[in-house]
């Protein structure tokens, strides 16, 4: 990577930052400037070790020449073109190649696919598909939709009405929802490793809720089969397979938000994979374009689909789309990225790496204020312990210190969450656990 120097630094008035502290950052800001494999480069050139995959997203990496190239070819040959009432091979291609590597494979029959523009749009899109399906099969009295409590479904106002992380709804009107309890339960279930073995009765939650509203009223419930902004909080052995039973039991349908977890993250293709469990429709992005070009997708069961291609032939079935739905340079950015992900076997990687990344993370068991440690496939998540007075500080010091130290990690409150490219190697872990604890020892 070309060394950058600090006379490049760009004026920092100008961008309002997403999900920052701006006064703070822009007084001591830390600038990435290039990226190459699983390293970053700041503004002066040091390497920083990514062991966030950017936020979730580059899953095969940082710099990976065959997504640029495909980019390029793509750019000269159609920028652009609308897919309202149009097409363009590219789209249709990339579909093709999302279906025949679709959650839960063949006989789970979720390869319908609804392009978007990124995960918050997946998951918006997939709200309105469920009320819509609902609606064309006589049930229209299903309007009302199911979060959970610490949930995160991006930032449209469909998903901070069904996410459950209260900074992110506090201000904003929402669409009728209601949350099922979180799963996070450090007191039976910390320093798990893997799935914790407490609280699969807690989807007996979607049970309650249909006695209070009425299942009449529930169009469908959402759950990120992991979720990861909330601070890797990991589903109990058995719940997502409950949370299927009661929703088939009263006609609601199920919605897993694989956004993060989507290609490879856990070892499998999708979660859907690895827990066995289909729902009805899925989200994604991120790993969808390796983080290269902005995207998401939509996978939906025939079912579903079907259940929409009702009335004359010339009528639209659903009202919903994006100018950006299936943009054929993110289609090719995809295609090149699904290429790279089976060509080098990305997507049942973090497996092999499971059991030694496991290992890693609960070694700093015992530093100090670390409460819990959590992990499932190539994702981790240490707990601190809150300082008194300021909530949320002591994680951020370590942050701020790993990155100082050449590591990236991210914190959500006083949880670091690690979710390190799927070609990472065992030194590398090394030096992620490494770092932190370091880190942890130097923090008060």
């Amino acid at each position: 990577m070309d060394q950058i120097s600090k006379t490049n630094a760009p004026v920092l008035e100008n961008f309002w930052m997403p999900f920052t502290a701006n006064r703070q950052f822009k007084a001591a800001p830390r600038l990435l400037a290039g990226a190459d494999g699983m390293y970053y480069a700041d503004i002066d050139g040091n390497q920083v070790l990514d062991g966030t995959a950017g936020l979730w997203c580059c899953n095969a990496g940082h710099g990976r020449r065959r997504i640029a190239h495909a980019v390029e070819r793509q750019l000269a040959t159609l920028d652009y073109a609308p897919t309202f009432q149009m097409g363009h091979p590219v789209a249709f291609d990339f579909a093709a190649k999302l279906a025949a590597n679709a959650p839960g494979g063949p006989d789970a029959k979720l390869d319908r696919i609804f392009f978007t523009g990124s995960g918050s749009e997946s998951v918006d899109t997939a709200l309105k598909i469920a009320i819509a399906y609902q609606r064309a099969i006589g049930q229209g009295t299903r309007t009302r939709i199911i979060g959970r409590e610490k949930g995160y479904h991006g930032v449209g106002f469909g998903g901070i009405s069904v996410g459950g992380l209260v900074n992110n709804r506090r201000v904003f009107p929402q669409i009728p929802a209601d949350h099922m309890r979180h799963t996070l339960d450090v007191e039976r279930n910390a320093f798990s490793k893997g799935l914790p073995a407490h609280g699969v009765e807690l989807a007996d939650d979607l049970e309650r809720l249909v006695q209070l509203h009425g299942a009449e009223t529930i169009a469908a419930v959402i759950v990120e089969p992991m979720s990861g902004s909330a601070g890797v909080i990991l589903p109990p052995k058995g719940y997502l397979e409950k949370l299927r039973v009661i929703a088939d039991k009263y006609g609601i349908l199920l919605i897993f938000d694989e956004v993060i977890t989507g290609f490879g993250r856990l070892g499998t293709p999708f979660a859907v994979n690895y827990f066995g469990v289909v729902p009805d429709l899925v989200t994604t992005a991120k790993g969808l374009t390796n983080g290269a070009i902005p995207m998401g997708a939509v996978f939906a069961s025939r079912k579903i689909h079907d259940g929409l291609m009702v009335g004359p032939d010339n009528a639209i079935e659903l009202f919903h789309g994006y100018t950006y739905s299936g943009h054929p340079v993110a289609c090719a950015a995809g295609l090149a990225t699904m290429e790279i992900y089976e060509e080098e076997g990305l997507l049942t990687r973090a497996a092999d790496l499971a059991d030694y990344w496991q290992e890693a993370l609960h070694s700093l068991k015992g530093l100090p204020h670390v409460v819990d440690i959590r992990n499932l496939g190539l994702v981790g998540a240490v707990e601190l312990a809150p300082r008194a007075i300021a909530p949320g500080a002591r994680a951020y010091d370590v942050f701020v210190d790993c990155f100082n130290k050449g590591l990236l990690i991210r914190v959500t409150g006083d949880i670091i969450a690690l979710s390190p490219p799927l070609i990472v190697e065992k030194d590398q872990i090394d030096t992620i656990v490494s770092t932190i604890g370091d880190a942890l020892k130097r923090a008060a």
